[in-house]
């Protein structure tokens, strides 16, 4: 739907301009850097294990034998993923990008419901699991999906992949000549605003113009240490181990995030980028209080943000108690990723109040309600073009209601673009809720609960949360003589293989939810209703 700028000449042109190092794609990118720095960290697990950029690239070449003469694994082949931050996963998406393979990254959070249809849609020829993650039976999952879809192969990895003999790897794929020409190299999954997942098909060079903005508003340098401290399987840790790879930087990694644990290992390891969103943020700030007056972070220069939403204060507090510039956050989507950031440069107001400017090559317009574009300081839907918005979802059907008639992506989201650029989002239009930067579709709660013999209507809305960005309530109304309890609903909502993270953690029974004559929900009655309730349910 949306041409994709041609963006390899300026990747050459702004990689050169600050001496990191580019390409076309995202295997000879991981060939030039280990050539540049082969004995510079590229990833620093919490287990102390370590992977330099040289060790990375022979690591990759090794895997991607093992996994063309074990598995058949080559060019375009589809292969989906569910693996923690680990040194293998990283390597994994080099072996891949070594083949030339289709790759389908999926959170870890995502269970036989979600993994089902994504791997029968995506047309997925294997799919790569741990045995057992955080007490789930990963490998129990594949098999079971496995057994109904033919020609599905499961490979279980506990941080050990295949190995093989890298002469006899297939020739190397070559470069596209122009962006637009680039093949789809990734699908990322999103829960959006519909029951079943969509598809959002990448190339390299769209994910390479998200991790390059990323980079240039960051102003990240080869001494730079970042936590990626979220699931790498996101669209976001993808864009993080191409940021590395572009400036030579190191990334901390953790399996798992632990708000004690985690910020000491960072501390530990002289991290200068603090990332990467508002419950971090808050763990770190918790920690240094708890520390006392000796800096938890001396070296650190800023703290990049997003995904979820970030309260202003928080910049100011990370600033004054810790220390660097504060939050610099971005605003994107897994169709559109870091479309708009901010600097390092940027004023205090902006950097606390905003999400920043469009990033460089992308087209922002806001859309009032009434379908005309909206002036400065005036609320509407964001639309954007760009060399990170992908041309289309898998399922073709889905792209009418994505791209407006002048080509444009609708993002679903409200915002306001100020006199000088920078841009606040104040909503969305989607009904969807943001829970630790990870979308988590209302409806699909909704119609799950719907089919609870005690439930006779319900809606799932997002409230504020200090802690998550929002969290999910349930509000129901339950049918005459009958009872409907939150230790009910998660029990159910599990047995139906509903991810954890998109179990609501509030619920509220009502005599009835309240609708429209035309039958709509008055979903903005709700919120207002509750917003100044909070959880005491505790975690599903």
């Amino acid at each position: 739907m949306n041409d994709a700028t041609d963006f390899i000449d300026q990747l050459a042109e702004r990689t050169d301009a600050r001496g990191w190092v580019g390409a076309p794609t995202l295997w000879e990118l991981v060939e030039r850097r280990a050539e540049a720095t082969p004995d510079a960290v590229l990833a620093h697990e919490d287990t102390g294990r370590e992977l330099t950029f040289a060790g990375y690239r022979d690591a990759c070449l090794r895997a991607a034998a093992g996994l063309h003469a074990d598995f058949g694994v080559t060019r375009d082949t589809s292969v989906s993923w569910e693996l923690p931050t680990w040194n293998e996963s990283l390597v994994l998406v080099g072996a891949l990008a070594r083949l030339g393979a289709r790759q389908n990254p999926l959170i870890p959070i995502y269970r036989g419901r979600e993994v089902g249809f994504i791997t029968e849609q995506s047309g997925a020829s294997l799919l790569i699991v741990p045995t057992v993650y955080r007490g789930f039976d990963f490998e129990a999952m594949a098999l079971e999906i496995a057994a109904e879809h033919h020609g599905l192969r499961v490979l279980v990895v506990d941080r050990e992949l295949p190995q093989g003999d890298p002469s006899e790897l297939p020739e190397v794929e070559a470069p596209p000549a122009t962006a637009a020409e680039a093949p789809i190299r990734w699908l990322f999954y999103t829960s959006g605003t519909t029951a079943d997942p969509k598809g959002a098909p990448h190339s390299d060079l769209t994910v390479m113009a998200s991790a390059l903005a990323m980079a240039e508003c960051l102003d990240i340098r080869a001494d730079d240490v970042s936590a990626l401290v979220f699931p790498f399987t996101h669209i976001g840790g993808i864009g993080w181990l191409l940021a590395s790879l572009f400036t030579g930087c190191t990334l901390l990694t953790t399996e798992s995030f632990d708000p004690v644990a985690t910020p000491a290992f960072l501390a530990d390891n002289h991290v200068t980028l603090a990332g990467s969103g508002t419950p971090f943020h808050l763990a770190y700030l918790a920690a240094q209080r708890a520390a006392g007056d000796e800096p938890l972070f001396p070296q650190v220069r800023s703290y990049p943000g997003g995904g979820a939403p970030k309260p202003p204060q928080l910049h100011h507090d990370l600033k004054e108690e810790i220390g660097g510039v504060g939050i610099v956050s971005g605003y994107g989507l897994t169709e559109a990723p870091i479309v708009v950031m901010a600097s390092t440069t940027d004023p205090d107001d902006k950097l606390a109040d905003t999400e920043g400017r469009p990033t460089p090559g992308v087209e922002l317009i806001v859309v009032g309600l009434d379908g005309r574009r909206a002036g400065p300081g005036v609320e509407g839907e964001i639309r954007l073009k760009g060399p990170q918005v992908i041309r289309g979802y898998l399922d073709p059907s889905l792209d009418a209601d994505a791209f407006d008639e002048d080509g444009y992506f609708r993002t679903g989201d409200l915002g306001i673009v100020d006199q000088d650029g920078y841009v606040t989002i104040t909503g969305r239009l989607k009904d969807v809720i943001i829970r630790h930067g990870e979308n988590i579709s209302a409806k699909e709660i909704e119609d799950l609960l719907y089919t609870h013999p005690a439930v006779a209507d319900v809606a799932v809305i997002g409230l504020p949360d200090p802690k998550t960005g929002e969290r999910a309530c349930a509000v129901v109304a339950v049918k005459e003589g009958h009872s409907f309890a939150f230790d009910v609903m998660v029990a159910y909502l599990k047995g139906k293989e509903l991810r954890l993270q998109a179990i609501p953690e509030q619920l509220v029974v009502i005599e009835s939810v309240p609708r429209n004559p035309a039958g709509k929900i008055l979903k903005h009655t709700l919120r207002q209703r509750f917003a100044s309730t909070t959880s005491t349910e505790g975690d599903p």
